[in-house]
């Protein structure tokens, strides 16, 4: 009887696991999920004050035009982050 995880493998055409990844290349995935958490943050921070001063000054039809461009640069830079790290992890190889 196969486990689940055999059965998902069969699905994606792998039968092998996945290979064990070494300190160095853990270390240098999460450098890559740490630059792009400090950027999403950033936007954050940015794109969350506008809204505020937005609010503040009475503009509040700008507000979801803001929180939906938040919205796509966070969708992007995650995008970009998985694109960043499915590199190196094929170079890891």
């Amino acid at each position: 009887m196969k486990s689940a995880y055999e059965r998902a493998m069969e699905r994606f055409g792998q039968s092998d696991p996945l290979p064990a990844l070494t300190d160095a290349q853990k270390a240098e995935l999460a450098a890559i999920s740490d630059k792009f958490k400090a950027k999403i943050a950033e936007r954050e921070l940015f794109l969350n004050d506008l809204v505020a001063k937005a609010i503040g000054e009475g503009r509040y039809h700008e507000v979801p035009e803001l929180k939906t461009q938040l919205a796509r640069e966070t969708a992007s830079l995650n995008e970009e982050c998985e694109a960043a790290k499915e590199k190196a992890r094929a170079s890891f190889s």
